[in-house]
């Protein structure tokens, strides 16, 4: 009987012990289960982002009316980062498929050079964002062709248009910084639809478009496929060749439609520095997503996401009166974090 009763007592101190401890182990659980969101970290580092804003810049969260539209920081971030949304958006899909494009910024200046020279000569508004777009369109198929048909590495064959490009933007404005002068031309980059920008509409409509056609059609999964092993794909009837073309078509457009936001909003197309380095933020706001440069695995929203923080960081480090320099620092460092980051994961 005293066996039996110290077994016992033992049994229940166990249990007992056992319960006490149960939430110490289950928080450690809970917080790997929260870090293995693949949008937890891109969410966090914006929301440092706000909250430092929060304490370190005044009225930073204040927002009024006017004109019946809304103004402060915070639409301002979003009408800012609307460009480098739908590069982001273009840069996931190429990314995804083991690609990478840096002509990125090239395209946004030939697009808006082209939009503002046929603008400021008269021609409908139409006609100028369809030639425009369609430049880019070109910019997009002679990438493809080079990857997809040539096989040329990507990088080297983008190469090509990022110094190609920015002269062919040059030789449209003849060097010269094209100025627009007409209200129909400003809408895009500088208007305001509901109270809200309208290149955030863009952007968005865009974004949720492509995130749609990856989830409810096979095209998400051809994606992947082709990402994580192009032969493989092929031999399984996938054609990897295509649907790598038309990546860097899309994500030419996506560039040539943020140079037309970024145009209308300054009003003008400088060849020289119009989409200068977006290419990088393009891919910095796509890992920081979540996108893996490996290929195949892929989040838009993450890169819509990663796109906000650059902003963010963009406007904190300028509103503290720290000199714009430092925000290339700021940003190289972001990419070393990203880069140590994605090699943990390894």
């Amino acid at each position: 009987m005293t066996h039996n009763a110290a077994n016992l007592a033992g049994a229940q101190a166990s249990t007992a012990l056992d319960a006490a401890a149960g939430p110490v182990h289950a928080a450690p659980g809970a917080m790997a289960r929260l870090l293995a969101y693949p949008l937890a970290r891109p969410l966090g580092a914006l929301i440092v982002l706000l909250l430092i804003n929060l304490f370190a810049v005044p009225g930073f969260f204040h927002l009024e009316v006017k004109d019946g539209h809304l103004y402060g920081a915070m639409v301002d971030i979003l009408n800012r980062a609307a460009p480098l949304m739908l590069a982001a958006t273009g840069m996931t899909i190429v990314i995804a498929m083991r690609g990478i494009d840096i002509s990125v910024g090239a395209v946004v200046a030939l697009a808006a050079a082209v939009a503002c020279t046929m603008a400021a000569a008269g021609q409908a508004l139409w006609l100028a964002f369809a030639a425009a777009l369609g430049a880019a369109l070109l910019c997009g198929a002679w990438n493809g062709l080079l990857v997809a048909a040539l096989g040329l590495q990507p990088i080297v064959a983008t190469l090509v248009l990022m110094v190609a490009g920015r002269g062919l933007a040059q030789l449209v404005t003849d060097g010269q910084i094209v100025t627009v002068y007409r209200d129909d031309f400003f809408t895009l980059g500088s208007g305001y639809l509901l109270g809200l920008p309208v290149a955030l509409y863009v952007a968005l409509a865009v974004v949720a478009a492509v995130s749609l056609a990856m989830r409810k059609t096979a095209l998400g999964l051809f994606t992947q496929a082709v990402g994580v092993n192009p032969v493989a794909a092929r031999l399984a009837g996938i054609r990897a060749g295509a649907l790598v073309f038309a990546s860097y078509a899309f994500c030419a457009v996506c560039a040539g439609l943020a140079g037309l936001i970024i145009s209308s909003n300054i009003k003008s197309a400088d060849a020289n520095n119009a989409g200068l380095l977006l290419e990088l933020d393009a891919i910095l706001a796509v890992t920081l997503g979540g996108t893996s440069l490996a290929g195949g695995k892929f989040n838009l929203v993450g890169s819509v996401i990663g796109a906000l923080i650059i902003q963010t960081l963009t406007y904190t480090v300028y509103s503290l009166g720290v000199p714009p320099e430092v925000n290339l620092v700021v940003k190289s460092l972001v990419v070393f974090a990203v880069c140590l980051s994605q090699r943990s994961k390894a």
